[in-house]
């Protein structure tokens, strides 16, 4: 099971248990669906609900689309691409473009952004590939997302053939409405339904991130197992001392009272980049509201200390750290003796690099702590499918708790749709013909 360990967090027992009962309270109104933003609980119980039939039926199609495609693209934004992706970063070759053999389709993204650049780079490299597109998006309007899949719809058509582009284009769309699932229905391609009562951040245990993540040749099953196993960890009648994510939330909250208004999170594994932009999709989305919130951000290390390094070190102390790490690694490379020593490394010679890089991290933890930067560590046995569900369910969890403790509804983003109306008219589109003179007259 996943271990919270806080002791660094240069925080007292007492303070720490003054937050409990608002934890408790806030993980209540959870539990009973009476707290703010209550119409987006579907993640809360949402691993122990999935069936092994559903898991069939995701792993059914996505056996159809690994024997008909060796590339497949994710169209998608936000929370409708950045689970998938963490999670397939995470477990997947580090040079899976180089070594990959066609034992598993390259799975590649789109839709996340509006560089005419990277959809020219993108689509010339999929002109000899056999192709398939998974489209994600509740409405199917969503500007990033729809222009990627225009694009590539027609693309997939004129080199496969409509009929093979049927078989090898799914809709992980709204269950009866939206362009997407007009589009799905009309030209008959596979789809699965994205829960009304589940919000894009909190969606990669439903078909959204469990689709792509079966293509790329991954354990859905286990992964759906550490995540219910982990709700049951977490459950409603589980006391704040034994429940991990109240407690991280508890603690998050207090740091903030103290005036840590950043959290970095941080991890010793490069195969967990996109574990952190997830996180920082997940708490930034769900806790900024109301001139509130802890400012999500992310480092890489050791890779980061050469370059944040010095501000977490020594700027203002306005920040705290999570740090991921991972206890054991997959594979096993030896520190190497060598006759000239010109390094002065021969110290190291035998040794394990992952012994070097775990003291490192505790290296990295005690001098930030002298810094005066509070330090929480989450540590996962292994990076796998089973560990990685426990984690995506704890931090959605603990994020739950603390919007909550912080007096926001964490399930809504009101502030997302500014950006919108302002391109929108901007770019002169139908019924926005008032906005676009008042920004015109503006500029």
């Amino acid at each position: 099971m996943l271990k919270l360990d806080y002791s660094k967090a240069l925080l007292s027992a007492e303070q720490i248990e003054a937050f409990a009962p608002k934890a408790e309270e806030a993980q209540k109104a959870l539990e009973a669906g009476t707290c703010a933003g209550n119409d987006f609980l579907g993640w809360l119980h949402l691993p122990s609900s999935i069936t092994p039939e559903f898991l069939n039926e995701v792993q059914a199609c996505a056996d159809v689309m690994r024997a008909n495609c060796d590339t497949v693209v994710v169209a998608g934004i936000g929370g409708s691409y950045l689970g998938a992706r963490a999670v397939i970063e995470a477990l997947g070759n580090s040079f899976q473009w180089l070594t990959n053999k066609g034992e598993n389709p390259n799975i590649l993204f789109a839709g996340n952004n509006i560089s005419e650049d990277y959809l020219y780079e993108l689509t010339t490299y999929l002109k000899d590939k056999k192709f398939g597109l998974i489209n994600i998006s509740k409405s199917g309007t969503t500007t990033e997302t729809a222009l990627a899949f225009r694009l590539l719809k027609k693309q997939c058509e004129q080199q496969r053939g409509k009929e093979t582009a049927r078989k090898v284009i799914v809709a992980v769309t709204d269950a009866k409405k939206g362009a997407a699932r007009t589009t799905a229905d009309k030209e008959g391609y596979a789809s699965f339904i994205i829960p009304d009562n589940v919000g894009g951040r909190f969606s990669v245990l439903t078909p959204v991130g469990l689709l792509p993540i079966a293509i790329a040749g991954f354990d859905i099953k286990a992964l759906v197992k550490g995540a219910a196993d982990m709700e049951a960890a977490t459950c409603g009648n589980v006391p704040f001392a034994e429940n991990l994510c109240a407690q991280y939330a508890a603690v998050r909250n207090v740091l903030y009272q103290e005036g840590k208004k950043i959290e970095i999170l941080a991890n010793f594994h490069p195969k967990l980049h996109f574990m952190n932009e997830w996180w920082k999709q997940l708490y930034g989305e769900s806790e900024g509201k109301e001139l509130k919130g802890i400012f999500p951000a992310a480092v890489d290390l050791t890779t980061d200390l050469h370059s944040m390094g010095q501000w977490i070190q020594e700027g203002e102390r306005s920040i705290f750290e999570t740090v991921i790490s991972i206890e054991k690694p997959e594979h096993e490379v030896l520190f190497p003796y060598d006759e000239e020593n010109l390094d002065g490394l021969n110290f190291l010679a035998g040794k394990r690099v992952d012994e070097v890089n775990k003291m490192a991290e505790l290296g990295t933890q005690l001098a930030h702590v002298d810094g005066g930067v509070p330090n929480i560590r989450i540590a996962l046995d292994r990076l796998d499918e089973y560990h990685l569900g426990q984690l995506i369910y704890f931090f959605e969890k603990g994020c739950g708790i603390s919007g909550l403790m912080l007096g926001v509804n964490p399930f809504n983003q009101p502030g997302v749709e500014a950006y919108k109306k302002n391109m929108f008219a901007l770019l002169g589109k139908p019924g926005y013909e008032k906005e676009s003179e008042a920004i015109k007259a503006r500029l």
